[in-house]
């Protein structure tokens, strides 16, 4: 079985990953197929737990690999401290915010003002939150962990 752990990022998954070391019947990473593309990037091994905030993005391709036969978790962390971590990281290399704003949006950042930014990093919480939440409504494995509650 496998196991996905499904977040928005900057939510304690390479933690939560980091914790998983210890079991000793599963593999468990965090991110390890993220450069790969097509069925390669769904090929996980059995018995294994994968962190990936990227998967959200492929809930349709996850569902037609794995549907109900796997496990979810829905690891969420406090939407506040969530848009705060993602807003301090407009500029690095890979800001999946600064993508989903200037690619999916279509809004440039060299014209947001600090609360443009803070908006659009709600924006993207709330809609990879929604998109999981809707993805598991039907699925019969399935978990939902509070960072703040662990």
């Amino acid at each position: 079985m496998q196991v996905f752990i499904l977040c928005t990022g900057r939510s304690g998954s390479s933690t939560f990953i980091k914790a998983c070391k210890c079991i000793t019947n599963f593999s468990s990473g965090h991110e390890t197929r993220i450069k790969k593309t097509g069925d390669a990037r769904f090929a996980f091994p059995e018995n294994h737990i994968e962190a990936d905030n990227r998967l959200s993005w492929f809930l349709g391709a996850l569902e037609n690999k794995y549907g109900d036969s796997a496990f979810y978790v829905h690891l969420i962390r406090n939407r506040e401290a969530t848009i705060n971590s993602f807003n301090s990281r407009w500029k690095n290399k890979g800001s999946i915010v600064k993508a989903f704003s200037e690619s999916i949006l279509y809004s440039p950042t060299l014209f947001q003002t600090q609360k443009d930014k803070e908006n659009i990093c709600g924006f993207y919480v709330d809609t990879v939150n929604t998109n999981i939440e809707m993805f598991l409504k039907n699925k019969t494995h399935k978990m939902i962990i509070h960072l703040e509650k662990i």
